[in-house]
């Protein structure tokens, strides 16, 4: 499969996910056939999913799931539902999970899925119909040991139970430990929902530390109202920073004097929107993101920081909590620049944590309390932060060099322990 340039004159998520192996390949002097392995998918399914519509009409979906690596553990990966979603973007995304599961040093592999479609046309019911129906035809490559899905963008706790049950009706048992991000009655985690939002929190502070930033009163924009940005904007709101730019998918707002991310959460609630929020002018995604600040968030899609933009990122610390967010060019300007950059297979790694506890809750049949929960995530967190930061220095690089050199080197060298075989 080749990568592909996309319309708007940006590389493809792929062509960036393949440009960072070889970064990392070279800086590690890998084998060129372990290169070539590391950056093909091992499967990648392709499936037809008709469903039949509430009014009696028949659609037919895309879905795919590509599995890239399972040298070090299952696969492990979310399911996204997205009118955008193609084989590219999902082997891609597959991609960096292996990397991020191999830098958080958890045992698991990188998948990914994504259904074609856009979940805001379709009812509660038709949702569970496509559903059930992708899991029946990705049910012979799934499984506890095999690969387990979680949540992703337009998926959620709901989502995965139907997952859950119409696995577990094939298989005549419940079996929890099939996915990941389950709501809390039905054998999920405590603290899955906010993971990665409070994963990259941690990340925050040690990069502060690192920086001597102030955290108190330090100004902070977030590009993106999701799972990820919302709970990470309320989080650094409550440890004093000031959050002066917002945005979702719909455009921006902007305060300079601070905005509370939890009454924007109510405002969003009520309008669908962000944008329009009293007191607050709004703007652009592009003007967000070159806002001038101290801490800067990207949390929406990928290729939001290309070579066109970069040079007007205006920020002192940048934590990706989206994946693919900036493009190698961009990452390059970036560092010349001297921003410090949180990479997002580091940055956004405590939802894969958390999930690899719920997993491992879900094996033993038991149940953490919250307060485990986030010791154990902060502990997992605040080592790989370390572990990077440590790489760079010790190789001289930037951080985002060292975390792919430490994800693709612990894959690599699983690689060569293993061997081929037949």
């Amino acid at each position: 499969m080749e990568a592909s340039t996309l319309s708007n004159g940006n590389i493809s998520p792929l062509e960036v996910a393949i440009q960072q192996v070889d970064i990392a390949a070279e800086m590690l002097n890998l084998e060129s056939g372990i290169c070539e392995i590391l950056k093909k998918p091992k499967r990648s399914l392709i499936v037809a999913i008709p469903i039949r519509r509430d009014n009696g009409e028949i659609n037919v979906f895309t879905g795919v799931r590509v599995q890239h690596s399972d040298v070090r553990g299952p696969y492990k990966g979310g399911i996204r539902y997205h009118p955008d979603v193609t084989l590219e973007e999902i082997t891609a995304l597959a991609m960096w999970m292996t990397w991020k599961c191999a830098v958080a040093e958890i045992p698991y592999g990188g998948a990914k899925g994504g259904v074609r479609c856009n979940p805001k046309e379709l009812s509660i019911g038709e949702l569970e119909r496509l559903t059930r129906r992708y899991t029946t035809m990705i049910l012979n490559i799934i499984g506890p040991y095999q690969d387990v899905p979680a949540p992703d963008v337009y998926t959620d706790a709901q989502t995965m139970a139907w997952i859950m049950d119409t696995y577990s009706q094939f298989k005549g048992y419940m079996v929890p430990e099939i996915v990941t991000g389950k709501p809390l009655h039905l054998e999920g985690s405590e603290g899955r929902e906010a993971a990665t939002a409070r994963g990259l929190t941690y990340c925050i502070d040690e990069a502060a530390k690192h920086l001597g930033m102030q955290l108190k009163g330090a100004t902070v924009v977030v590009q993106g109202f999701g799972k990820v940005g919302w709970n990470a904007a309320r989080f650094v709101h409550n440890q004093g920073c000031k959050i002066i730019a917002l945005s979702d998918s719909k455009g921006g707002i902007y305060n300079p004097k601070g905005i509370n991310p939890v009454k924007v959460n109510e405002h969003k609630k009520r309008t669908n929107s962000v944008m329009n929020y009293k007191g607050c002018k709004n703007i652009t995604n592009e003007e967000l993101l070159e806002t001038e600040c101290e801490i800067l968030i990207p949390a929406a899609f990928e290729n939001q920081i290309t070579k066109e933009n970069a040079g007007n990122i205006n920020t002192c610390l940048l934590a990706e909590g989206a994946n693919g967010p900036t493009t190698p060019e961009a990452s390059r300007i970036l560092t010349e620049k001297g921003i410090f950059m949180i990479p997002d297979i580091l940055a956004n790694s405590g939802g894969v944590t958390v999930s690899y506890f719920e997993w491992v809750q879900n094996l033993h049949r038991e149940h953490w309390t919250k307060e485990e929960v986030h010791r154990k995530l902060k502990y997992k967190m605040v080592k790989a932060f370390k572990d990077v930061f440590n790489a760079m220095k010790e190789h001289e690089t930037d951080m985002r060099t060292a975390a792919l050199m430490l994800g693709v080197g612990r894959v690599a060298k699983a690689i060569r322990s293993l061997g081929l075989w037949p």
